[in-house]
């Protein structure tokens, strides 16, 4: 079954990262670099990538068969994710090991949620 290990930033993380030396980002950064390299290795490794914050995203919608897309306010977007890993392992307790070696673990909470297997859906 398919997991998403799910990294946000928010105020707590944040200001943990701004209380970092260089060398513990760095260090940070070859953690998520090790915990790929891991995921990889074991064959349960999908996809893995960093995002940019939302003054990068563009909000999509359809109005009267009419696309609009719109930076959006995002000054009040306190919360959002920053990074994720797509890990396909035989259990969520299985995914929330993988989680719980993630570096934003010893900072934040990491989100792990089931993906939604929708091959049986009698569309």
């Amino acid at each position: 079954m398919k997991y998403l290990i799910l990294i946000h930033s928010n105020p707590k993380s944040r200001a943990v990262w701004e209380t970092m030396t260089d060398e513990q980002r760095m260090e940070f950064g070859r953690g998520h670099m090790r915990c790929t390299e891991d995921l990889a290795a074991s064959g349960e490794l999908v996809v893995s990538e960093g995002l940019p914050g939302p003054e990068a995203s563009k909000w999509v919608t359809v109005r009267d068969g009419q696309t609009i897309a719109t930076d959006r306010p995002f000054a009040e977007v306190k919360e959002y994710v920053a990074g994720f890993y797509l890990v396909e392992c035989e259990s969520i307790e299985r995914a929330v090991d993988h989680a719980a070696k993630m570096p934003d673990a010893q900072y934040n909470e990491v989100e792990v949620r089931p993906v939604l297997d929708m091959s049986a859906w009698d569309l």
